[in-house]
């Protein structure tokens, strides 16, 4: 398969160039386009047959469930159930933007866009590229992340092709994204609101406007036994092609054994990584340091994560270590794609 890539440069070919991918998804056809978040991979939302595709595309497991993105608040009655109202407050404070609601779904949505369950997650993505190609495809855009299923997911269209370029019918180029980490998903079939995946809407977001929210207690460990409500929550994700390790502890302490184990792993010939602040970064000796930012800014942290991922796959990184990041706030879900990324391998100091 050749795959179409076209670039979103905001001149006046834009508008043909998303209505070619709209005749695409209606057709069954993949697409790869930017969010807010990441680079999603669409296929039609209630066509079994380009749910089958995308989890083709992805290797991705089909008890994984995906995301339905609408770009009409109205649309969501159409797909869900919203008994008590919840999910309307929801909407009206974080829509269009970085938050997914798992509801129950109706009999449009097929069971393989929802993994075989009887919920549904649902977003109303912010980006302006994202919200007119769901519209040119019909409304209903089921869309994981566009890459290979476990690697980081892509917050460039260049990652997107790295993955996808020969399996899917079309990237859409709409540039860097803007936050970098996947949306919040927070389960709202159940009597308490419940943070399946953290992200830039926080829990204390959420609290203001639904009352009590609770968070999934697998969220930073490694419990995975349980059949996933959620993209996200059972299978290995986010992960480089190296080792990766978090190093916890005091700062002077986590500095002196990330620099001992890279010192040990580059005796044996291997590759060193370090995922480091603007704050450390001088202190760390290894072939590659990377900077996500600093410590008082967690949304650069987040917007670099991903990317530091990619390039030390680039640059052929065979062990690398990160510093542990707090895990309130934006920090929550920084540290659940840290974790998943290193299969939960923390070295504590």
């Amino acid at each position: 398969m050749k795959t179409l890539y076209e670039v979103m440069d905001g001149g006046s070919g834009d508008a043909e160039k998303v209505r070619r991918a709209g005749e695409i998804l209606k057709a069954g056809g993949l697409v790869a386009f930017p969010t807010e978040t990441v680079y999603g991979l669409g296929g039609d939302a209630l066509n079994p047959g380009s749910s089958r595709k995308i989890y083709a595309a992805k290797g991705r497991p089909s008890d994984n469930p995906l995301i339905v993105h609408i770009c009409r608040v109205s649309d969501l009655e159409r797909i869900a159930w919203d008994p008590d109202g919840r999910a309307a407050l929801a909407a009206e404070a974080f829509w269009p933007g970085p938050l997914t609601m798992i509801l129950k779904k109706k009999e449009a949505v097929p069971m393989e866009t929802t993994g075989g369950l009887s919920t549904v997650a649902v977003r109303f993505p912010s980006h302006p590229v994202a919200q007119r190609l769901i519209d040119a495809a019909g409304g209903f855009v089921a869309a994981p992340s566009a890459n290979t299923s476990g690697k980081p997911s892509p917050t460039s269209a260049r990652f997107v092709a790295e993955d996808m370029d020969g399996k899917i019918d079309m990237i859409l180029d709409g540039g860097d994204v803007g936050i970098g980490l996947e949306s919040t998903i927070v389960d709202l079939t159940e009597k308490e609101p419940m943070i399946l995946r953290p992200g830039y809407v926080t829990q204390e977001m959420l609290e203001k406007v639904l009352g009590r929210v609770s968070v999934d207690r697998t969220i930073l460990d490694a419990s995975s036994l349980v059949r996933p409500k959620a993209p996200g929550m059972k299978y290995r994700h986010y992960a480089p092609k190296g080792d990766l390790a978090v190093v916890e502890g005091e700062p002077e302490e986590v500095i002196k054994r990330i620099n001992a184990l890279c010192e040990e792993a580059g005796r044996q010939g291997k590759r060193t990584g370090v995922i480091a602040t603007d704050e450390t970064a001088r202190l760390y000796h290894a072939d590659s340091v990377k900077s996500v930012g600093s410590r008082q800014d967690e949304e650069a942290i987040a917007h670099s994560l991903y990317r530091i991922l990619r390039e030390f796959d680039d640059e052929g990184m065979q062990v690398m270590y990160s510093e542990a990041f707090s895990a309130r706030g934006m920090g929550q879900a920084i540290m659940n794609r840290l974790l998943k990324a290193a299969g939960h391998h923390v070295i504590t100091v």
